[in-house]
């Protein structure tokens, strides 16, 4: 299961090296970022969208993680994160649940808990009777998550994603969309950094993310 994992999350950041020099601070399209050929909409105002498509069982994603909570926060003003887990098959579904549960009843703040769970504790959290099991350890309405867990909304959300993975052309975890226009990710950024340790490559991220979201702001 492991070794799937990794293949899921872009082939554990399996690089190749690029004669391009690596410049996050001014990312060049079809290195540090793609264009989509039509953007897409979004539902953020006048901020900036930022989605990002994750699993919990992606080892990268949870190292991720805080890098991109961070930089959410420190950018508030300018932009507004939304995250999508992915179901790249239909084992993915309860997880997926899960998260739009959480999201419904105003608990992310057990997103990072999953991760841990997940990554640190080893627990598996993948059927919806693990979940539940998980649930019942954690500060909150076990009754009322069941409900919404099953719920028309929630499983709306989960339907939706499908075609958002089409659109944005997803492929491994974690990705980023910026805006509903841009595309790039750790292993995109990666590329061009061949040796680098991946606190290195989450980094580089956030500052191509940084001049993605000021050429959309512009």
């Amino acid at each position: 299961m492991r070794i799937l994992q990794r293949l899921l999350c872009i082939a554990s950041f399996g690089f190749v090296a690029l004669s391009a020099a690596a410049a996050p601070n001014a990312p060049v399209e079809g290195v540090e970022y793609l264009r989509l050929p039509q953007a897409q909409p979004t539902e953020s105002g006048k901020k900036v969208e930022v989605l990002e498509f994750f699993w919990y069982n992606c080892p990268h994603c949870f190292v991720f993680e805080p890098y991109l909570a961070d930089w959410a926060k420190k950018n508030a003003d300018k932009i507004v994160l939304k995250r999508v887990p992915v179901g790249f098959r239909e084992s993915f579904v309860p997880q997926q649940k899960l998260y739009y549960t959480l999201e419904a009843m105003g608990r992310l703040d057990l997103h990072r808990v999953v991760f841990d769970a997940v990554h640190q504790q080893r627990m598996k959290i993948n059927r919806e009777d693990e979940i539940l099991a998980f649930i019942a350890k954690q500060d909150i309405d076990q009754k009322k998550f069941a409900e919404t867990f099953n719920s028309f909304t929630v499983q709306s959300k989960v339907s939706r994603v499908r075609q958002l993975q089409d659109i944005f052309r997803i492929d491994g975890v974690p990705t980023i969309a910026i805006d509903g226009q841009y595309i790039t990710s750790p292993a995109m950024v990666g590329k061009t950094m061949r040796g680098s340790s991946e606190e290195a490559m989450n980094n580089a991220t956030l500052q191509v993310m940084d001049a993605l979201v000021a050429k959309k702001a512009k």
